[in-house]
């Protein structure tokens, strides 16, 4: 179901699922766990805990299994050789872009485009509130 079909009731729902399900006691145990650790190795504790609000962040928000797939297929050309000039051409399907008619070709590079720079900046946003080492 998409985000913006949810009703109130829905996230209601969700929510209470992951009450008695112990989902916060387990991110409070986790986060105790982590800033010890984080002490120990001299990360500040504000690092830390904005790390796991991010986390935890996006957990909740259950993501399209193919965006996912796509972020990783990112993420690792980003960890590998960096942000290139030819990442749009890289990211193409080739054998559905060959099919495509023009003005398809257009919307499917301009969609590409979108996702891909929303995928930088989670790649951005994750590098810079890494953490460990």
């Amino acid at each position: 179901m998409s985000e913006e079909l949810k009703s109130l009731k829905q996230y209601c729902r969700e929510a209470k699922k992951r009450l008695k399900s112990g989902f916060w006691e387990r991110y409070r145990e986790n986060l105790e766990k982590e800033l010890e650790q984080a002490k120990t190795i001299g990360v500040p504790e504000s690092k830390v805990r904005e790390y796991f609000t991010y986390t935890v962040t996006n957990g909740i928000e259950e993501k399209k299994d193919s965006e996912q797939e796509f972020y990783i297929k990112v993420k690792t050309l980003l960890d590998s050789e960096g942000e290139v000039s030819n990442v749009i051409g890289r990211l193409t399907d080739k054998e559905y872009f060959d099919t495509l008619s023009y003005e398809e070709k257009q919307r499917y590079n301009l969609t590409l485009s979108e996702r891909y720079l929303k995928a930088l900046e989670r790649y951005k946003k994750e590098k810079a509130l890494e953490y460990k080492a």
